[in-house]
């Protein structure tokens, strides 16, 4: 049977809710209604052949609350005339909201709106295109008004989040919220006060013209000849705020950036060099060291497609960078250690070497083994040692070659 039924009917008017319409409708002089709902009926043969059926479907849709059903007279052949339903329609919002038990929560967002008005007109049009997410945001919008408010009177201010002086308002609460803070500030605030530069909730601060949270850089001097700060001794560990990193002006030819820290604890040294613990920061911060860009770096990533990913986007920084243990030997040397990559890049990586590119292939195109990697940490580090050690005595004519020195 697939007569409309009273939950059919129902249905029709939550996905009204669910696009926003009926809240919308709350609040706008647009009128939508009254609102036809679709509406399938018996056919003559079902009045024959379940006739008793169509009585109980009669019954429960003429039982249906908050709908007006308009019927037509129907002469059938055996049962005579029939009285059954042509169009069922909504005729009012009021209607629409009880039907589905939404009354409340229309109030709630009718009376978040006109507060709104009074706060930030400019935010209407955002409630207007995002209603159920504003009704979620309902115990939190006053706070939300809040930093709005706040950041209108004290533009680009030039503190940390956590020196908001808002009511309710921590540093947490801003970034919990940096998402939807974004889409109210670029309505509320004027143009000239917003770096559009700046995307995404990780450079909010930089956006709307807070302090951010210094990038710090960890490292390792390799040489214990290269100078060092007061006091340390051997090949110390050191870990600096990034503009500090990008004042050091460090004499070394050559630079490994390494992302696992035991590879990174456990380099050997190396003459002039330094390796760098690459955590997730991204590039742009190593980029700020212009002493880096006369070093030679080698990036030793993993052995899958975001390895190679990573090291595409090291080289839209520095275009020199090489790759370090990435390759096809060490990858087949392996075979005991090699694991799953979940979800493999298959993207042209177009600054790749023919070596590197020739590997990131066969992953890409599982032509060893589906969704293939070798993690950096799993290598031997005999294998390491000793693939260090061949690489050694040739890094002083690396450096002649490449830098004149």
């Amino acid at each position: 049977m697939n007569w409309t039924t009273p939950s059919d009917l129902r249905a029709q008017v939550q996905r009204l809710w669910e696009r926003g319409d009926l809240l919308r409708s709350s609040v706008s002089s647009s009128r939508i209604w009254p609102v036809r709902l679709s509406l399938k009926v018996p056919s003559a043969g079902d009045l024959s052949d379940r006739f008793e059926a169509v009585r109980d479907w009669l019954s429960a849709l003429s039982a249906t609350p908050h709908v007006r059903i308009e019927w037509r007279d129907w002469n059938h052949r055996v049962q005579g005339t029939q009285r059954l339903p042509s169009a069922v329609w909504i005729d009012t919002l009021q209607s629409a909201l009880a039907l589905i038990g939404k009354t409340s929560q229309a109030q709630r967002f009718e009376a978040m709106w006109q507060r709104t008005a009074i706060a930030q007109p400019r935010l209407l049009d955002w409630m207007s295109r995002r209603p159920l997410q504003a009704l979620d945001l309902i115990d939190r919008w006053d706070r939300l008004l809040a930093v709005v408010d706040w950041l209108q009177a004290y533009p680009r201010p030039g503190v940390y989040l956590r020196q908001v002086d808002a009511l309710g308002v921590d540093s947490k609460f801003i970034e919990a919220h940096r998402g939807v803070l974004t889409e109210l500030l670029d309505l509320a605030l004027p143009p000239e006060v917003i770096d559009n530069c700046a995307s995404g909730t990780s450079q909010f601060a930089r956006r709307f013209g807070f302090l951010d949270k210094p990038v710090r850089i960890r490292f390792r001097l390799l040489d214990p000849t290269l100078p060092s700060l007061s006091g340390c001794q051997g090949l110390p560990d050191i870990t600096l705020d990034a503009s500090s990193f990008a004042a050091l002006a460090l004499p070394v030819d050559h630079v490994f950036i390494t992302e696992n820290e035991t590879n990174f604890l456990a380099f050997p040294p190396v003459a002039r060099a330094i390796v760098v613990f690459g955590a997730g920061y991204g590039w742009e911060p190593l980029a700020r060291a212009a002493w880096l860009h006369r070093s030679h770096l080698y990036y030793w990533g993993d052995i899958d497609t975001h390895g190679f990913a990573i090291l595409h986007q090291l080289r839209g920084y520095f275009p020199h960078a090489s790759s370090f243990l990435m390759d096809r030997q060490t990858l087949l040397a392996h075979r005991l250690q090699w694991g799953d990559e979940t979800e493999p890049a298959r993207h042209e990586l177009s600054s790749l070497t023919v070596e590197e590119a020739a590997v990131y292939d066969e992953l890409r195109f599982d032509r060893i083994q589906p969704k293939l990697r070798l993690e950096q940490e799993r290598i031997g580090f005999g294998w390491f040692a000793a693939q260090l050690g061949r690489m050694s005595s040739e890094l002083q004519r690396t450096t002649s070659q490449l830098f004149g020195g």
